[in-house]
């Protein structure tokens, strides 16, 4: 979450929502988004409802949830997704501000 906030303004110039789903229960992810002053929505998952529309997976011995960044475009459509194999496996903010620049074209 943090190199995503690091770029939050060029994500809102292409006027993109950044929406974060976690395993966490709406109090704790509440507290967490609270403390750290993070700038986008936070949405709790603990039913993991999200988790199995997008097909995230869930690696108990990496710590849970793996990473997985979706682009969806203005109608609906995903235009992208990248599921992780580690909590490092993230595509670069770059990469995503590139492919939000090509979404925007069309």
């Amino acid at each position: 979450m943090a190199q995503l906030r690091r770029d939050h303004d060029e994500f809102q110039q292409r006027r993109a929502v950044i929406l974060v789903v976690g395993p966490e229960n709406a109090d704790a992810f509440r507290s967490y988004f609270s403390e750290n002053s993070l700038p986008f929505i936070g949405l709790p998952d603990p039913e993991k409802s999200v988790l199995k529309l997008y097909g995230q997976e869930v690696n108990l011995f990496r710590l849970g949830r793996m990473p997985a960044q979706v682009l969806i475009d203005r109608q609906g459509i995903v235009r992208y997704v990248h599921y992780g194999h580690s909590m490092s496996d993230i595509p670069e903010n770059a990469e995503l501000l590139t492919l939000l620049d090509e979404m925007n074209l069309d």
